[in-house]
């Protein structure tokens, strides 16, 4: 009898015990929002070394491991990169920029932009002063990465790229994908600095728009380095490394254009058939143009006005070119980072893979370099 008691007193004890585990794994499960926050917060842990010339002036961090502020809408958007106590943002689903909505980001460090798998930054107007997305300027340590910026199709009407640094020191954009810009789709100037862009993927996909003040009917030009060949306070600035990205479809010139810089063009994929000319020479530009991948484009190598400092090309493979492949003659300047470079034969592979260059990431994670 008194063994009997006693096992009935322990099954009611662990009873008692499943009981109240249960009651508090019930109180304490995650809603879906405080799941989102704990993945933003997991993601936003992934502190990432920039390569290229990221790495240079101290490198590369954003927000390193702070937590992320999650946002699904254009005004929390706006208001996470306006404020400088905001060092990690996650953007959700498709945010709408509305008309002359483009957001400034302005004067701020140490700050990361990424995107879940499928976000996606959209203007629709082609206006020359309500067009873009955003423009940063002054700032200093940001990363970008994982996102889509979509413009709504070129129309020269002198109006913005979807993104634009100005006189910004140390960005790394990352796995993002720009497409349809108004002016441009990324343009980099005024004596910005100790930039990479990796696995970014450029692109038209809309028809151009004709008849715009500018005077071109087809204006897809991608990326523009430096503003003009008066803008001399930009000689020593502008070093910056394209690494792993791809010129696709409808773009049809300026992959990039360069003044000045110092730029680093490695493993990337030029194969836009709209193409008329990709990597132009501009004044006084130092360009390293290296085992990159051109095929089925117009002048791969446009020297322009033959007035750049250097311009080489280095084990780059041209298939069904036509038009200049060349560089000047002049040996361009040795990088100061070392960055793995594949084989031009492994480049085309590695930028179209289904984790290669663009919004191709799941949020925040390092890229393979």
């Amino acid at each position: 009898m008194k063994n009997r008691i006693m096992y009935t007193a322990a099954i009611a004890a662990v009873m008692a015990v499943l009981a109240l585990a249960c009651k508090k794994s019930a109180t304490t499960e995650t809603t879906p929002l405080e799941r989102q926050d704990l993945q933003a917060t997991s993601a936003a842990a992934a502190t990432c070394t920039a390569p290229g010339w990221a790495s240079q002036n101290g490198g590369t961090t954003g927000g390193g491991s702070a937590t992320a502020t999650v946002v699904t809408t254009y005004a929390a958007l706006k208001s996470a990169i306006t404020s400088s106590s905001v060092k990690v943002i996650q953007v959700n689903g498709t945010i709408t920029i509305p008309s002359g909505g483009r957001i400034s980001f302005q004067d701020q460090s140490d700050k990361t932009i990424f995107g879940s798998a499928g976000a996606k930054l959209v203007s629709a107007d082609q206006t020359k002063d309500n067009s873009g997305i955003i423009y940063i300027k002054r700032c200093t340590n940001i990363i970008i990465r994982n996102l889509i910026f979509e413009g709504p199709g070129a129309y020269d009407t002198d109006g913005w790229d979807n993104a634009t640094l100005d006189a910004c020191k140390n960005v790394w954009v990352d796995h993002c994908e720009f497409r349809d810009g108004v002016d441009g789709n990324f343009d980099i100037k005024n004596t910005s600095n100790y930039i990479t862009v990796s696995y970014t993927k450029f692109t038209y996909l809309k028809a151009p728009k004709a008849g715009g003040s500018g005077g071109s009917d087809d204006h897809r030009f991608s990326d523009l380095i430096g503003s003009s060949d008066g803008a001399t306070a930009d000689r020593g600035t502008l070093s910056i490394t394209f690494a792993r990205c791809w010129w696709a479809s409808g773009c049809v010139a300026r992959m990039p254009r360069v003044r000045f810089g110092k730029v680093h063009i490695v493993n990337s994929l030029f194969n836009s058939t709209a193409s008329k000319s990709c990597v132009q020479a501009g004044f006084e530009a130092n360009l390293l143009i290296e085992a990159n991948v051109f095929e089925s484009v117009k002048n791969p190598i446009d020297l322009m006005d033959n007035n750049s400092t250097a311009v080489q090309s280095k084990n780059n493979l041209f298939t069904s070119v036509t038009g200049t492949s060349a560089g000047n003659g002049v040996t361009a300047f040795t990088p100061p980072y070392s960055i793995t470079t594949l084989g031009n034969s492994s480049v085309k592979s590695t930028v179209t893979a289904s984790t290669g260059a663009g919004a191709t990431l799941s949020g925040n994670t390092c890229s393979s370099f």
